[in-house]
């Protein structure tokens, strides 16, 4: 097992802690190095260090279908089920959101045959080990939508046979692993921990970071039993090099919604601060990058436009609605999640200012939004800041139009379509905002643009720019 240093901000004692953890055994021994090799993303199949049966991924999306690729090269065959025959055709044909290592993989798994694609639950049956990666967002009123999740735990209880480990990974509340597989598998008469084995282990992938690979990144296993900890650990720990076992299903649980709370609030207080630093006249990033220089007690994120994605608009909501059930508050996370609702506002009162600024209304103004997927790098629209963004400049009257290389089309909140304008004109636009910048793109005409609001406060191209 690979040393990790705990991420704790405590005043620098995390080494004195570090002996509470877990450490799954079955890696240990192993040189971090040698892991490395045999889980290398591009092995060729001469490398492949096979140590598992049939494993299926139910869910082939950002998490499932990445979690197959990683296993390709560690199991005798895997098996992608997903209800959606689009979904299953994109990854057939290569058109999804991957990075080039695992867009080869992808390739070769499909050529040998070894990865098989299917919209019948039937195959879950011929697996060894279950792996279930569905998506769990919320509704418009921030409630919890688990029918994914429903729909996926019922299917996998059904086809379910003794002898094998299921590992539910999407984001829940507290309990759902043992109300959703555990009970209902004993119902079928299937045992946890004896005829069959079910845990929990929270998913950790970071689309478009390749500093975040999952090999590197270690993983958290919480089982219905001890045994069922024992052996979730030894499938996950093919995915990583460092897996951690917790005292139950609902501590792992718990533990992704921590960790996206933490992520939630950091980021509402960046985008505070940024606010703080703008009333002072200071650059937030200067002084973010100031602080963190301390060695303890601080762990810093930089400001933007809003925060978006599958996970931290949407995690917090599960605990906030779980707390709601038991009649309890949270009153920190609330009104974390109310700043970070709020923030796309913020982008659009400060174009409205600096259209009025230069004599312009925003009713009939023309404004390019660059950038529209969550975070750079990905083409991920999943609750980004920027469809709420564009929804605000249309509803104040702007012509708006976006700018996104990876994004070929969108609809807004709206229900319009809009396709991206794949070479602005900067004589055509009265103002350009920038929300995501994606690296390696060309952003050089930018500087033309007569006004330029920079939403991402990291855009030294332009040096008009004013930020938020």
């Amino acid at each position: 097992m690979a040393e990790h240093e705990l991420a704790l901000a405590i005043n620098g004692r995390e080494r004195l802690l570090h002996n509470r953890l877990v450490a799954f055994p079955g890696l240990a021994g192993i040189p971090a190095q040698q892991i490395r090799d045999s889980q290398s993303e591009t092995a060729s199949a001469a490398d492949r260090s096979v140590t598992l049966g049939p494993v299926a991924v139910v869910g082939l999306g950002y998490v499932g279908l990445p979690t197959a690729l990683a296993l390709y090269t560690r199991c005798d065959r895997v098996i992608g089920v997903d209800v959606s025959p689009a979904r299953l055709r994109a990854i057939h044909t290569g058109d999804v959101d991957l990075p080039d290592t695992d867009r080869r993989c992808l390739t070769d798994a499909i050529e040998t045959g070894r990865f098989q694609l299917t919209a019948d639950s039937a195959a879950i049956a011929e697996a060894d080990a279950v792996i279930i990666c569905v998506p769990t967002p919320v509704d418009e009123q921030h409630v919890p939508d688990l029918a994914a999740l429903r729909a996926a735990c019922a299917t996998v209880v059904e086809r379910a046979r003794p002898g094998q480990t299921i590992v539910l990974t999407s984001t829940t509340f507290a309990g759902t692993t043992r109300d959703m597989l555990v009970e209902p598998l004993r119902r079928r008469g299937l045992v946890a921990g004896s005829d069959i084995h079910v845990a929990f282990s929270p998913e950790r992938i970071d689309p478009g970071n390749p500093d975040h690979l999952q090999r590197h990144t270690p993983r958290v296993v919480g089982g219905a039993t001890a045994g069922c900890a024992q052996r979730a650990a030894s499938v996950i720990g093919e995915l990583t090099e460092t897996v951690y076992l917790v005292s139950s299903p609902e501590a792992a649980e718990l533990t992704k919604l921590y960790e996206n709370v933490f992520r939630a609030v950091t980021l509402a207080l960046a985008n505070e601060f940024a606010d703080i630093c703008g009333y002072l006249d200071l650059d937030p990033i200067e002084v973010t990058l100031a602080a963190g220089t301390k060695p303890y007690g601080f762990l810093g994120a930089f400001p933007g436009p809003g925060v978006g994605g599958h996970c931290i608009p949407c995690d917090p909501h599960y605990l906030l609605w779980q707390m709601r059930q038991i009649g309890k508050g949270a009153p920190l996370i609330e009104q974390t999640m109310r700043a970070i609702a709020d923030r796309p506002g913020r982008v659009v009162e400060r174009a409205v200012d600096m259209l009025a600024e230069a004599g312009l209304a925003a009713p009939g103004a023309r404004v390019m939004v660059v950038g529209v997927s969550y975070k750079p790098g990905v083409r991920d629209l999943r609750e980004s800041s920027a469809l709420a963004v564009i929804d605000g400049l249309d509803q104040v009257g702007a012509k708006v139009a976006y700018h996104d290389p990876l994004v070929r089309s969108l609809s807004t909140r709206g229900g319009v379509v809009l396709d991206s304008d794949p070479a602005p004109d900067p004589a055509d636009w009265d103002l350009v905002v920038l929300h995501t910048v994606h690296p390696g793109a060309d952003y050089s005409w930018v500087r033309d643009c007569p006004r330029v609001l920079d939403a991402t406060y990291q855009f030294d191209q332009a040096p008009h720019r004013q930020i938020l």
